[in-house]
């Protein structure tokens, strides 16, 4: 029998260190832990980055969150900590309010439909210890069927020691799992969907996408300019911390990050991306990646038009703006 976990209505403030009350001892210092895993779907308690949170007004949330200095996945470069590790944080924090801001019950599934970042760079500089987050988070039109949570708009701003590190816009629909099996059809059958999974193709040279080690890479050589196939490795230990049915978002992600990297030319910083998530990516057929360039941002950054197609359609897009590394 399967128990369908809930967050109460009254959910504390994660963290909040015990008391000495009446034992005449002062009151023992709040300690720092991280959030539930479960609470931001994740199975690697090595790989949640929040801390706290607590609501600051209707509808508005502060979250705490903590970069470590070396990660296995989002790892430093040129100095700076990764800025995709924001996206990870963003997903990472929409999740958690959902659960104990909308009591979503933790086994509804989460799915983005759009996600936007922009980070300053001058506050991704590595210093001797791991980098403390604040992030503020308000929500908007947020809609419900009944009680339950269906979709809604997050605006996220992020502080590092009282500096601004950057802003997020996303938007997350949340689903029964009666109703997510009816939008999987037969893709809902997780163990036959990995049975079906495609062998994994050989990958670019790592050096070409920004990355140290093949199996980090996640674009596959293909015919064209600027054209890849979709690497999707279901034993990556941090794309895919747990099994699903499809290509998780942060693989398309990763896809558009490194297929800028490719089509820039030159060691490059993901400092922006304004991704939708058009469909699912399946895991059972090619998924071609291709990049090409889209001018320049407002900030006068180079930017690379990424769309990612599977059986003819779009299920992702992206435009990235990247800083050249000095």
């Amino acid at each position: 029998m399967t128990v369908a976990l809930t967050v109460p209505h009254s959910v504390p403030r994660h963290g909040a260190g015990p008391t000495a009350r009446g034992s005449g001892l002062p009151p023992l210092r709040r300690l720092t832990t991280t959030v539930p895993r479960e609470y931001v779907h994740r199975s690697a308690i090595t790989e949640v980055f929040l801390t706290d949170w607590q609501s600051s007004g209707p509808d508005a949330w502060t979250v705490d969150a903590q970069w470590p200095r070396a990660h296995s996945f989002y790892g430093p470069a040129h100095g700076m900590h990764d800025p995709v590790m924001l996206a990870e944080t963003a997903r990472q924090t929409a999740i958690l309010l959902s659960h104990v801001g909308h009591h979503v019950p933790l086994d509804h599934p989460a799915i983005w439909g759009r996600l936007r970042y922009s980070v300053a760079p001058a506050a991704l500089t590595l210093n001797g210890t791991p980098a403390d987050l604040e992030l503020h988070v308000t929500d908007h039109d947020v809609v419900r069927r009944g009680s339950r949570l269906a979709t809604m708009r997050q605006i996220f701003r992020i502080l590092r020691d009282g500096r601004e590190l950057g802003t997020v816009d996303g938007t997350l629909s949340c689903h029964t799992p009666a109703v997510y099996r009816r939008l999987r059809g037969p893709y809902a059958d997780l163990e036959r969907t990995l049975s079906r999974t495609l062998p994994l193709p050989e990958s670019v040279d790592p050096a070409l996408v920004g990355r140290d080690r093949t199996a980090d890479v996640v674009l596959a050589p293909a015919a064209g300019q600027n054209r890849w196939q979709l690497r999707v490795d279901t034993a990556h230990p941090v794309l895919f911390d747990h099994p699903v049915d499809h290509a998780p978002g942060m693989l398309m992600v990763e896809a558009a990050r490194q297929a800028a990297h490719a089509a820039v030319g030159a060691p490059s910083l993901a400092l922006a991306m304004d991704c939708s998530f058009v469909r699912y990516a399946e895991l059972d057929a090619p998924c071609w990646v291709r990049a090409e360039a889209a001018g320049r941002d407002d900030a006068g950054l180079p930017r690379v038009a990424v769309t990612a197609e599977q059986h003819g359609c779009a299920v992702f897009t992206a435009t990235v703006s990247c800083a050249y590394a000095s």
